[in-house]
């Protein structure tokens, strides 16, 4: 049986529940990164909205069980596990692997009823936008940690420590091959808004890789620009998440 709201699952962490809100806000890390990422996500946005930041597996607590290196079957894990979750309208973020990994929940969320009030995806080229040749999740583990190091999203110290490297090196590789495997099946489009918030510096994704989200959505589009690179949100972080707390409170 599916654990009902209050209790947390593996895959939820509810840093700051807020039981009152009338809306739920699903967090979904980047390649390599955990729910604590968005630790102050929540801390900003509690009690006015409840907060659910998802823990993928194969990292920290879940560094035993074996990752999902599939979007779409971390997509169909997460709709199932966020099912009594979603009595509350739903809005979803996802940064880098988790803009994409965002994009196939909210349609399965959609498709399941779920009440959207958007998704914002970060840091992520739109669906429908492969690139060829993209093998990070191949490459030597010298040169995994290289491109971890030049992207600037896993604290430099942990990649200089070996004990800590192996237990989240075959994490990071798997969500790189997440990423990296993802192909766009044509389906429904959205119906709720997409935001996409981007980085001008971020090599990950052009303006017009940005802007080809709007053609998943019949909804209103929205495309914010930062001074910064992939990781751009870690210096404006007050302003996204002001941002997030605005679409929410003029639904």
């Amino acid at each position: 049986m599916t654990a009902q709201p209050g209790a947390t699952s593996a895959w939820i962490r509810r840093f700051h529940p807020a039981p009152d809100a009338a809306t739920r806000l699903v967090c979904l890390p980047h390649a390599g990164g955990a729910a604590s990422y968005y630790f102050p996500v929540s801390r900003a946005l509690a009690p006015d909205i409840d907060v659910l930041a998802i823990q993928y597996p194969g990292r920290q607590d879940r560094r035993n069980e074996p990752c999902l290196d599939d979007v779409r079957e971390l997509a169909d894990a997460l709709a199932t596990e966020l099912k009594p979750w979603t009595g509350k309208p739903v809005t979803v973020f996802g940064h880098s692997l988790g803009a994409t990994l965002g994009f196939e929940l909210a349609s399965r969320l959609q498709s399941d009823g779920v009440e959207l009030l958007g998704l914002f995806a970060s840091g992520r080229r739109a669906p429908s936008r492969h690139r060829e040749n993209e093998s990070v999740h191949l490459s030597s583990d010298a040169s995994l940690i290289s491109t971890l190091k030049k992207m600037s999203g896993t604290e430099s110290q942990f990649l200089d420590d070996d004990e800590v490297l192996q237990m989240i090196l075959p994490a990071i590789r798997g969500d790189y091959k997440a990423a990296e495997t993802y192909r766009y099946r044509q389906g429904p489009p959205l119906e709720c808004p997409i935001t996409v918030l981007t980085g001008d510096a971020d090599t990950e994704v052009t303006m017009d890789e940005a802007r080809a989200w709007s053609e998943h959505t019949t909804g209103a589009f929205d495309l914010r620009v930062f001074i910064g690179g992939h990781f751009y949100l870690n210096d404006h972080a007050p302003a996204v998440i002001a941002r997030i707390a605005k679409q929410v409170a003029d639904r």
